[in-house]
């Protein structure tokens, strides 16, 4: 028999938007009940080990304030817990892996200490339950209504039925809309749906969703020989070249992400070539006092082990698991490639001295605990975001288009990777942009709210919409959002039909530390 847990707003999915979502919903009182597949809070920043893709003017503005509390938290961790060298002290915006993609790379397990730290007062309180290796399996609906969320322990196998007035569908992959019976959109849309330039030609193909990369961590030990057992599936990968592909994916030629001409990376720096081991490092041992880290410690999040052979969302369970497993044998074959095979630029072969560090994620392989997931299912909303509202052709006078509605902001580069439709990158520079509540807002379900990447969006919008301080911006207005709406016992789509009650829910989250609109830039 399945125990009951009752609360005022339950958050499917502990990743950056959930957990903002249920930081923001406890903060102002309410009872929350989060869950989370893995043992890690904190999705892409923690269990997939993406180091922060953060904008240009971060460090001032463009994200709330619980995310800019989050990121001088973990200088702040850095600060407190490690030998710093004095230079390393003296930096205001201490970056610990000196990065070349993230102004605040770091550790996987530095952001879980950070967010747990955050979530503590209402842990302890008890007005925050936290559900750690629990799925969603099922959901309860009457009518427009979801009454309730099912979940599983993956432990112990028992289920929880949560009940909550309001549930957040914050899971990477936005499980909970057909279980719920949420209207959503998958894949790539065509130019005659939504006009979009970059849309597809023809027909639509919900199939077609970005690559996913099981990532893992590494350091280089040279002189030592680290080299792992070749992987099973290594000859495929070792041979396969896709048909966009300038090279053999294990290589160091790949596609330019803007031109698509071959681009040469190399494993470390060296002229003027892209060097890969720096490119999303998180420890640099020259922050730290002499002795403290052996080696520098990167993330392998590279094109080489971008994973888009066929899709993992709405395909058999068999399917899934069978893509999932090519993801992660692809991943162990880069390294097993770049220990054995891959060319120096000393005419030598391999280097056997990079070491798959498990001990980052704590997993038996050393692979991240979750894939990066870059593209969800998407509601049916109220508002889609198209690519004619924030990009510049569409908007000579330099502002993407001015959202009544905004409940935060964001920028980033529309950035695709290759899809499961064959497709090589989209990768261009839209405008700041906001996101406006419609797009969080399903056509029909009153009290359901997303609050990942599931918002609505298109396949192109996507691209830019589901980095770091986006989710977590997105994520905290849906929990406000729920917030608000028990307050004032109103729907989300009243919030945006009525004046009255949107001007005093954007002063609302105005108060929490939520930018609405960029300054002129």
């Amino acid at each position: 028999m399945k125990q009951q847990l009752h609360a005022d707003i339950a958050v499917i999915g502990g990743g950056l938007g959930g957990f903002a979502a249920a930081l923001a919903a406890a903060s102002t009182g309410k009872k929350v009940i989060l869950t989370e597949e893995t043992d890690w809070i904190g999705g892409q920043i923690t269990s997939q080990g993406v180091p922060p893709d953060e904008h240009r003017w971060i460090e001032t503005a463009g994200c709330t304030r619980t995310y800019r509390q989050f990121r001088n938290g973990v200088r702040n961790y850095y600060r407190t817990h490690f030998p710093l060298t004095e230079q390393a002290k003296a930096a205001e915006n201490l970056n610990p892996g000196n990065a070349l993609v993230s102004k605040i790379s770091h550790e996987p397990r530095t952001a879980l200490a950070v967010m747990t730290e955050m979530a503590a007062p209402y842990v302890n309180s008890g007005r925050l339950v936290i559900l750690l290796r629990h799925i969603a399996e099922s959901a309860d609906t009457e009518g427009d209504l979801v009454r309730s969320v099912t979940v599983r322990c993956l432990e112990t196998g028992e289920r929880t039925e949560l009940v909550a007035p309001y549930v957040l569908d914050a899971t990477e992959c936005g499980d909970v809309l057909p279980l719920a019976g949420v209207e959503y959109v998958t894949g790539a849309e065509s130019r005659e749906q939504t006009g979009e330039p970059r849309a597809l030609e023809g027909a639509p193909n919900p199939q077609e969703m970005q690559a996913i990369t099981y990532c893992f961590a590494m350091d280089y030990m040279e002189g030592e020989d680290h080299t792992i057992e070749k992987p099973k599936d290594y000859d495929f990968w070792r041979n396969y070249r896709p048909d966009f592909w300038p090279s053999r994916m294990l290589d160091w030629i790949g596609p330019h992400p803007v031109t698509h001409e071959a681009r040469q990376y190399v494993l470390f720096p060296e002229k003027d070539l892209f060097p890969l081991y720096n490119y999303r490092r998180i420890a640099d041992k020259t922050n730290f006092v002499p002795g403290t880290y052996e080696s520098d410690i990167t993330i392998v999040n590279w094109p080489q082990n971008d994973y888009f052979i066929g899709p993992v969302i709405d395909v058999s369970e068999e399917e899934k698991e069978r893509h999932l497993e090519a993801a992660k044998q692809l991943s162990l074959s880069l390294l097993y490639w770049m220990q054995t095979e891959a060319p120096r630029p000393d005419g030598g072969i391999g280097y056997p001295g990079l070491r798959l560090r498990k001990d980052v994620f704590g997993t038996a392989d050393g692979l991240a605990k979750y894939p990066y997931i870059r593209e969800s299912r998407r509601i049916r909303a109220e508002f889609t975001v198209l690519e004619q509202h924030i990009t510049a052709p569409f908007h000579p006078e330099g502002r993407a288009e001015q959202f009544p509605d905004s409940v935060g902001v964001g920028y980033y580069a529309i950035d695709l990777h290759p899809s499961t439709g064959n497709r090589n990158y989209i990768h261009f520079s839209p405008l700041p942009f906001q996101i406006p509540l419609g797009s969080l807002i399903p056509v029909r379900v009153n009290n359901l709210l997303p609050a990942n990447k599931n918002i609505g969006t298109t396949h192109i919008t996507n691209g830019c919409y589901r980095l770091h301080p986006v989710e977590w911006n997105i994520g905290e207005s849906a929990g406000l959002l729920a917030v608000y709406c028990l307050d004032k016992q109103v729907r989300p789509r009243d919030v945006r039909a009525n004046p009255e009650l949107l001007a005093e829910f954007q002063q609302f989250l105005v108060r929490q530390g939520i930018e609405l609109a960029w300054e002129a830039r």
